[in-house]
């Protein structure tokens, strides 16, 4: 979907980014440092300049036996039903993911809040409102991309989720992965991006490269999460050429 340049400009205001001009370019303008907080001794071996892979390998994804073969209502159904970790307990629905279930883009988010909870859908509320207008500052509707979570229950007070959670929900992910065949991941926030990347690196050294997911040869790509993004506006440029990155590397894929 193209954009005029008028609707691009419309949409970063929306994102709370004041557009560029051609004196972005002036040596004399300050980078801007990074946050202390996203700091690390060491950072991860960069990717960014290993190739593009021009598509998925389609017998590398690895859903666990009990999921594989599995089609979306079954899934759906499975994911309903999961009693395999306590979130059961408190949730008042699991959140399974909404989208295109034949999209280019997959978003794959931490966890369900109160709203998903409440909605039964990720990424609603001034987060998700944030969410969507990122996406349109690239060309895209909600309803183009499929949007998930590393979990598909809400964990009590909004905590980080357990690693025993995430290996109990990981299947159905995996699977969701395996159906769409997405051409790029977009892992938006920390908890998602180094659960997808079996990493500990902060947040702030995976963004502005291109990864690869595990074995897939998809490419993954890390930025800030959106609720992040609301208690930290400065950081949302960042965000814009995350999702400027991820654009040229599905530009590149076409060759």
């Amino acid at each position: 979907m193209s954009i005029s340049r008028e609707q691009q400009l419309q949409y970063l205001e929306a994102m709370g980014i004041q557009a560029w001009t051609a004196r972005q370019a002036d040596p004399a303008v300050p980078v801007e440092p990074q946050p202390a907080a996203m700091e690390s001794p060491a950072p991860a071996p960069g990717k960014a300049d290993e190739p593009v892979p021009e598509a998925p390998t389609p017998d590398v994804f690895a859903a666990s036996s009990d999921v594989a073969g599995l089609d979306w209502p079954a899934l759906e159904a499975r994911v309903s039903d999961c009693r395999l970790c306590d979130l059961h307990s408190s949730r008042t629905q699991t959140v399974f993911g909404v989208g295109n279930r034949n999209a280019d883009w997959l978003i794959i988010g931490e966890a369900p809040g109160h709203d998903e909870d409440q909605q039964g859908e990720p990424f609603v509320g001034r987060a998700g409102q944030l969410l969507n207008a990122m996406l349109q500052a690239v060309g895209l509707q909600r309803e183009q991309v499929y949007i998930a979570n590393i979990l598909k229950c809400r964990p009590p007070n909004n905590r980080d989720p357990k690693p025993e959670e995430v290996v109990c929900c990981e299947p159905y992910l995996l699977r969701q992965i395996e159906l769409i065949r997405p051409r790029l991941i977009l892992a938006v926030g920390r908890i998602a991006a180094q659960n997808l990347l079996n990493t500990q690196t902060p947040i702030g050294k995976l963004r502005g490269e291109v990864h690869r997911f595990r074995d897939t040869g998809i490419p993954l790509i890390a930025t800030y999460h959106p609720a992040y993004l609301l208690r930290s506006p400065l950081e949302k440029r960042k965000s814009w050429q995350d999702l400027q990155l991820a654009v040229r590397t599905l530009q590149e894929q076409n060759g």
